[in-house]
């Protein structure tokens, strides 16, 4: 039997957030918006990990594309960040719901002391009916824009998984720019198929990952898999679907078939 989920978190990808151009995808940002205000009206606890900040800074600065010194990606990081964080602000109001900003390093979920401290700012955010809005402290972090070394967090997806296991949410949902996993590319394969749930993730399924998306993002199918291994051990389910249709989400919250469902090991 189906449970409906009361607690879940939302991560929105920089391609639903942005435009190709790297400049903040408005629309889409009101739609989803609007349908979170409106799943936390009906009583679900949301918790929305939001990408995009490099890319939205790189547009405000108007350069041509993502810098490649680590301390401009920082940069920039700081001020998509800051523009971000207002147009949800904005944004959230209209449906008179308030939301909070938290950034997160490593340290934060690898230290015991810092992680019981941040599970408590995460319930008593939740209990006060506030929408906490989530992303990795790009600008004193560079676990997710400098690669090559070991790390925890390192993108959104997997930091997703780990709000939503530290915070016990029965449900994550990664709004991607695909409708799910498939058993082959299908921008390469038209003949690809769409799998709607995985119990299990095998090798086969593994295989299955691709590499990363566009320039604006990090995160390709693998760190989606990834994703999807810590949420179902920490028994909870995870669907990945398209960003590009935020209402899906009330089907989702209620069990129905849309995009991959990974089934957790529930606890």
């Amino acid at each position: 039997m189906h449970i409906t989920p009361r607690r879940l978190v939302v991560k929105a990808g920089t391609s639903t957030l942005t435009h190709p151009s790297g400049s903040l995808d408005l629309r889409s940002m009101e739609r989803l918006a609007r349908v979170l205000a409106d799943l936390h009206g009906m009583g679900y606890q949301v918790i929305l990990v939001s990408s995009g900040a490099i890319a939205v800074g790189t547009a405000h600065l108007g350069l041509p594309e993502r810098p490649s010194a680590l301390r401009l990606k920082q940069a920039a990081a700081a001020i998509g960040q800051c523009r971000m964080m207002h147009i949800y602000d904005k944004l959230f109001s209209e449906y008179n719901c308030s939301v909070a900003q938290i950034l997160l390093t490593s340290d934060d979920v690898a230290d015991p002391g810092r992680l019981e401290h941040l599970q408590g700012t995460f319930c008593a955010l939740l209990e006060l009916g506030v929408i906490p809005v989530v992303n990795e402290n790009d600008s004193v972090s560079s676990a997710e824009i400098e690669t090559g070394r070991q790390k925890i967090l390192g993108d959104n997806d997997s930091l997703s998984a780990i709000v939503a296991s530290l915070c016990g949410a029965e449900l994550l949902v990664l709004l991607s720019d695909i409708d799910g996993l498939y058993d082959a590319d299908p921008h390469a394969c038209p003949g690809a198929k769409l799998l709607p749930q995985v119990e299990e993730l095998t090798p086969e399924i593994e295989a299955m990952a691709g590499g990363a998306g566009t320039w604006r993002g990090t995160g390709g199918m693998a760190t989606k898999l990834s994703a999807a291994r810590i949420a179902m051990e920490a028994g909870c389910d995870m669907v990945i679907t398209n960003g590009a249709r935020p209402q899906d989400l009330y089907a989702i919250v209620e069990g129905k078939p849309v995009g991959t469902r990974f089934l957790s090991h529930k606890k």
